[in-house]
C-alpha cells in the first residue's frame, strides 16, 4: 500500500506560478561558461538556477559593477546597485568599466524585460502612447539600450496582446529594427534578439526576415492560445515542440532563493 501511494504521488505534476515558469524556461537557455548581464527579479533567479543546475561556470554581471555576485538564499537584492551584492563577489568595477566589458564583446547574453515588444524584437520601456503626451511613463533605458545593442538578448515577459504589438510606441532597446539586415545597416553588426520567453511559449526569430516565430509551446498551451494573445501575425509551425514542465528540483531551488515569493508569486 505504501509503495502504491508513493507511485501515485510521484505521478502528480508539480504546481507552479507563471513567474516560476518564466524563470525555469529562461534558465534552461543559459549555457555553462557564458557571461550574462542580469537584472534583479526573474533574470537573476534564472541565472542562479542555471548555476545550481547545468551551468556552474556561468558568470553573472550586474550593471552596478558587480561581477560574480554572491546571493544568499532568501536575500535577493532589490537593485543591481545593491551594495550587499558586492560581499564575496568575484570582482567590483565601475559602471563605466562594466559597459566597456560589454563593448569589447566579453558579455554573451543580456537579460531583460519590457512593456512592449514587436515582431522584430524591439523593446519599449520608455512610455506608452504619444511621445508628446504619453498615457504612461515607464522607467526608461538604464543600460538596456547598450546591452541590446551589443549582446544576444533573452527577454522574459508575460504574453499579452497589449505587450506583443505590431510596432512599439518607442524603441528603447533595439531588436532587429525593421527586420532583414536593417540592424546591421544601422551600425549594430553584433548581438540581437535571441529568445523571448513568455508564460505561453518560447519565441525565436527567423534567420532571413528576422520576424518573430514560435519555437515551442508550454504544456497545455495551443497555437490558438498564443495567437489570440499576440497583436500581430505570429507563425506557429505544425510540428511545434512542447517544453518540459518545471521539475520539482528546479522549483525547490527557486523557492529557496525567494521564500517570500517577492518575484515568483
Amino acid at each position: 500500500m505504501t509503495t502504491e501511494r508513493a507511485r501515485v504521488s510521484l505521478s502528480v505534476a508539480p504546481v507552479y506560478t507563471g513567474s516560476e515558469l518564466l524563470a525555469v524556461m529562461s534558465a534552461r537557455l543559459l549555457k555553462d561558461g557564458q557571461t550574462v548581464f542580469a537584472g534583479v527579479g526573474i533574470p537573476l533567479l534564472a541565472a542562479i538556477l542555471a548555476q545550481k543546475t547545468h551551468a556552474p561556470g556561468l558568470t553573472i554581471l550586474f550593471e552596478g559593477g558587480v561581477i560574480g555576485p554572491f546571493v544568499e538564499a532568501g536575500k535577493l537584492p532589490p537593485s543591481t546597485n545593491e551594495q550587499r551584492c558586492s560581499r564575496r563577489a568575484n570582482m567590483l568595477v565601475s559602471i563605466t568599466e562594466v559597459l566597456l566589458l560589454l563593448q569589447r564583446g566579453y558579455v554573451d547574453v543580456g537579460f531583460m524585460g519590457g512593456a512592449q515588444i514587436d515582431r522584430f524584437g524591439n523593446l519599449n520601456s520608455s512610455f506608452i502612447g504619444d511621445a508628446e503626451n504619453p498615457k504612461i511613463r515607464l522607467p526608461g533605458t538604464g543600460g538596456g539600450n547598450d546591452i541590446a545593442s551589443l549582446a544576444d538578448m533573452i527577454v522574459a515577459m508575460k504574453h499579452e496582446k497589449r505587450r506583443f504589438v505590431e510596432k512599439v510606441d518607442f524603441i528603447t532597446s533595439p531588436g532587429f529594427l525593421d527586420g532583414g539586415d536593417t540592424r546591421a545597416q544601422a551600425g549594430l553588426p553584433a548581438g540581437g534578439m535571441f529568445r523571448v520567453v513568455t508564460d505561453l511559449g518560447i519565441l525565436g526569430f527567423e534567420a532571413e526576415s528576422r520576424a518573430m516565430t514560435v519555437l515551442a509551446l508550454h504544456p497545455g498551451v495551443s497555437a490558438d492560445d498564443i495567437k489570440a494573445n499576440t497583436g500581430f501575425d505570429l507563425p506557429v509551425p505544425d510540428d511545434v515542440e512542447v517544453t518540459q514542465a518545471p521539475t520539482m528540483d528546479e522549483l525547490a531551488i527557486l523557492r529557496e532563493l525567494d521564500p517570500e515569493r517577492l518575484y515568483t508569486a
